[in-house]
């Protein structure tokens, strides 16, 4: 019986490691990206929802399967890869807005027609989070409340960012319901699975 125990033990912990792993490194790397950030005021907030939002699309991303980037639920509607390239061209423009322009011959034209490669979309994706966090920090928490317009609305600095992450929760929303309909389950909800108790998770 004891053996038996430790067996169960053992490959319990086998199972979890690599959730384990995966989530080591992402703290890791977030760290590092944000190395000289602040760490209180509305842009140490913020940070964390562009930490939160770059890890959950450029994962989901990396989960869908290249031939699933052209699927679209319906005639009109953004398929898989465009949402992503959404995303992109978003980022850049949104940092363009708040006075970090995009780095040297970027061409927000040559974005959307990349939608199709996955192996193209996910790098562009992630330095568009990056892009996004420098802009972030070139900012000052004093201007929280200067006049800035988003997304064609006149609203403050603090606002833009409260519209900004309204945009990306949308969005994420969005590319979830287009994974599960594709048959992909997110990985951090795949992961929350693996670490549940046998006696926690539903009988089928």
């Amino acid at each position: 019986m004891r053996r038996i125990c430790i067996c169960f033990l053992l490959f319990t912990a086998f199972l979890l490691s690599p959730a384990r792993s995966v989530r080591t490194q992402e703290k890791t790397a977030e760290k590092a990206s944000t190395a000289g950030a602040p760490t209180s005021g509305f842009r140490a907030e913020f940070l964390e929802d562009v930490a939160y939002y770059e890890q959950r699309y450029t994962r989901l991303a990396a989960a869908m399967p290249a031939e699933k980037y052209t699927w679209r639920p319906g005639e009109g509607v953004r398929s898989v890869g465009e949402v992503y390239t959404h995303i992109i061209s978003a980022n850049y423009g949104v940092a363009s807005a708040l006075g970090t322009p995009p780095p040297a011959g970027f061409d927000f034209k040559a974005v959307a027609p990349l939608s199709g490669d996955k192996a193209k979309v996910l790098p562009v994706l992630k330095e568009s989070f990056a892009h996004s966090r420098a802009a972030i920090l070139a900012l000052s928490d004093a201007d929280g409340d200067k006049p800035q317009k988003m997304f064609n609305r006149q609203t403050t600095l603090r606002g833009a960012l409260m519209m900004i992450d309204r945009h990306w929760g949308e969005h994420l929303g969005q590319s979830i319901a287009y994974a599960r309909v594709n048959g992909v389950v997110p990985p951090w909800t795949q992961e929350f699975q693996q670490q549940q108790k046998p006696a926690d998770k539903p009988k089928p």
